[in-house]
């Protein structure tokens, strides 16, 4: 029963130290220029921002906090890129987008004039 322990230990560390070195293949792929997060807000007020002012081409997941009802959140750009969240819905919505380089806009489309930015994409 003695030997067992020792055993039991050694394959159990043997199978961390492989899961930590797939791991470790897998987040060098995550972390490639050109792909990863983007996140957009609009509201509760007045407000509409992006957490990157630039980035580079590549495929990206954008997660959209559009926090009132009375704004929404619209993308759009070289492409064909043209995602948008409704006025009169709240909440976290996500999208799937190609960006290709160039100037990309955002606008609260009720508020166009004043609720507005761009995103480079280089």
């Amino acid at each position: 029963m003695k030997r067992l322990i020792p055993a039991v230990l050694i394959s159990s560390a043997a199978a961390f130290l492989a899961v930590g070195c797939g791991g470790s293949s897998d987040s060098s792929t995550a972390g490639e220029v050109g792909s990863g997060k983007l996140t957009g807000s609009v509201g509760p007020g007045f407000e509409i921002s992006m957490d990157q002012t630039t980035a580079a081409a590549g495929d990206y997941e954008l997660i959209v906090n559009d926090q009132s009802d009375q704004h929404n959140f619209h993308l759009t750009g070289p492409g064909d890129v043209d995602v948008m969240t409704e006025v009169g819905s709240i909440g976290e919505e996500p999208f799937t987008v190609t960006l290709e380089p160039g100037t990309y806009t955002f606008v609260c489309d009720a508020h166009a004039s004043s609720m507005k930015g761009t995103l480079t994409v280089e």
